[in-house]
């Protein structure tokens, strides 16, 4: 039990462990756009994370936006449905949420996001040139990705991403949802693309997300003393 936010009986019934601080967390913001945040405290039945560098700036939510937070433990994912009350206004950026309902075991394929670094290519449909990028992360329903140079995207326009996954190359029929400036006074724009995926694509994604974690863990036990 996470003081109050995750009951006991779930917690036992599921044979799980609940998230420590510093534990990544997922907010579903909507249908195949989530993102990748951090446990940072627990006070009560409140709790923060580490708010998404794709809407850390100017807000997008506003306070009493409802929406999930789940992680992910071994063999299965808890959702815990919860609410905005608070958003620091400094530096680090965090959010503070109180739970709505009971936390509860959810075996659904969820869009578990990963990857970074790989080559992107974007075909705008109104006309301009190809743009490359580079992915920061991919889930099943949705990509993001970085690129130097900006475009002339507002949400809703569609766009062709072709990103290298691997050995493979997925090729994908994308919808803008979020255009942001690069954080850290870096050059260029952060882009949120949706999209709905073929299973064969979808399975490929899964794979290279997987390949990715198993990466990130070895890398992770190299560096601990």
């Amino acid at each position: 039990m996470i003081n109050g936010i995750l009951p006991k009986s779930v917690a036992e019934t599921a044979a799980i462990n609940p998230p420590e601080v510093g534990t990544p967390v997922f907010l579903v913001l909507s249908e195949g756009v989530n993102l990748r945040s951090r446990l940072e405290s627990v006070d009560g039945p409140a709790f923060t994370v580490a708010a998404p560098l794709e809407i850390a700036g100017p807000a997008l939510l506003e306070q009493g936006h409802r929406f999930d937070v789940f992680w992910a433990p071994p063999r299965t994912r808890v959702v815990l449905p919860s609410q905005l009350v608070g958003m620091s206004e400094r530096a680090p950026l965090r959010w503070t949420l109180v739970p709505t309902a009971t936390a509860r075991i959810d075996n659904r394929r969820r869009f578990v996001r990963g990857g970074a670094g790989a080559a992107v290519r974007l075909d705008a449909e109104v006309s301009g040139q190809p743009t490359e990028g580079v992915l920061l992360d991919i889930s099943e329903g949705g990509v993001r990705c970085w690129i130097d140079e900006p475009m002339s995207l507002s949400r809703g326009d569609r766009i062709r991403a072709t990103v290298c996954l691997g050995t493979s190359e997925a090729q994908l029929s994308c919808t803008v949802h979020t255009v942001r400036r690069a954080p850290y006074g870096d050059p260029g724009q952060h882009l949120i693309l949706t999209f709905d995926a073929r299973e064969d694509v979808a399975q490929m994604i899964r794979h290279y997300i997987l390949a990715w974690e198993i990466g990130e863990r070895r890398e992770r036990e190299l560096c601990t003393p």
